[in-house]
């Protein structure tokens, strides 16, 4: 079922609401619901600095990159990169078993 339903290169959100809607027998409008209300909670999770770990999946968390000194490619030019929290994730096994056919 699920290679049938993946027919772009790359999944957009309408393709996994469009999955979510035909894999559980829902409307197209409560699976959106349900995607974005996923999707929020792992962001408000990793705003608080929690992780989200979803079991077989993998666990989404922040983490804090320091302030560095970069080099503008253009111009040659230095310039001060601003220390910031970012987005990551790390697969769990089983998702990567499943992207490696196992």
């Amino acid at each position: 079922m699920f290679e049938t339903m993946c027919h772009n290169i790359t999944m957009k959100k309408a393709d996994l609401v469009t999955m979510v809607a035909d894999m559980a027998g829902i409307t197209k409008v409560l699976a959106g619901q349900i995607v974005d209300g996923i999707f929020d909670a792992i962001a408000m999770t990793m705003a608080k600095g929690e992780s989200a770990d979803i079991a077989g999946f993998g666990k989404f968390e922040g983490a804090q990159r320091p302030a560095r000194t970069a080099r503008n490619p253009k111009t040659g030019e230095m310039v001060k990169v601003a220390a910031k929290r970012a987005p990551k994730f790390k697969a769990g096994k089983a998702l990567k078993d499943t992207v490696a056919g196992k």
